[in-house]
């Protein structure tokens, strides 16, 4: 199976397991790499409920050794944050790149100003909304964390998704543009295997997206977005062939920021 680079751990506040469990789910799921890619810290503090403080970074790194430590050599373990983009993050992003020597950093869209769109606890906002602005709001900012060039994965493109509240009508409307943006950034994009598991029964990105980032030729991973050890992996065969029916014959492997294809 391809690596699996985006896994959280309970400094999040909303995950479970061990470092060891997650080694052991990571074997049974046959994948290349493991990575672990918890939700970076984001400044001021306390920002939200769902994320890791600054000052539990040190955490976090024993974290990370306690899983090479479980993984002894047979699975390789790569490091990783999955950062917020968010109005003025950049200098913030780029100090958190330079404390510790990460494989990948994967940037991420989950507010829309304060709304944190996909937070359960806010769905009742939604039914108050225009979905065609909320949506056309959602992909400026994508596009916008694609450009800064910050990020080597860019997650659950089209997580707006989530909550299976769509504009009507042909939505290449709103993917075209991000497409070009993203393809111009150099980053990959990660299919996430989680939509599957969530109201819009369907993984991140839709088919459609990701038959436009093969043709553009943006890079790709696959990615679980497990918060337990036993959605480590989740639906990769699936996955694959929904990759390979987009027009994916690679997948991308990472170490200390460099990238590696890997066939499919």
């Amino acid at each position: 199976m391809p690596a699996d680079y985006h896994t959280h751990t309970p400094l999040c506040r909303h995950a479970n397991g061990t470092p060891e469990e997650f080694i052991a789910a990571g074997k049974i799921a046959g994948l290349s790499e493991y990575g672990i890619s918890d939700h970076a810290p984001c400044l001021p503090e306390p920002f939200d409920d769902w994320r890791m403080l600054e000052s539990e970074l040190p955490d976090y790194f024993d974290w990370i050794d306690r899983a090479r430590s479980a993984a002894a050599g047979t699975l390789a373990v790569r490091s990783g944050l999955e950062c917020d983009w968010l109005t003025g993050c950049e200098s913030w992003i780029e100090k958190l790149a330079a404390r510790y020597p990460w494989d990948y950093l994967i940037g991420s869209v989950h507010y829309l100003g304060t709304w944190d769109f996909d937070n359960p606890k806010w769905l009742g906002r939604w039914a108050q909304s225009d979905v065609d602005a909320v949506w056309a709001l959602y992909w400026k900012t994508y596009a916008e964390m694609a450009a800064s060039g910050l990020f080597d994965v860019l997650a659950h493109p089209d997580l707006v998704k989530k909550f299976a509240h769509r504009p009507t009508g042909d939505l290449d409307r709103f993917y075209d543009p991000v497409i070009a943006a993203i393809a111009k950034g150099g980053s990959a994009i990660e299919l996430n295997t989680a939509g599957w598991h969530k109201p819009c029964a369907e993984a991140y990105p839709h088919p459609r997206f990701l038959q436009l980032a093969a043709q553009a030729g943006i890079p790709l991973v696959i990615s679980s977005d497990a918060h337990a050890p036993d959605e480590v992996g989740r639906d990769f065969p699936h996955a694959i062939e929904l990759a390979k029916a987009a027009g994916y014959s690679e997948t991308l492997r990472f170490d200390r920021r460099h990238r590696f294809p890997e066939s499919l």
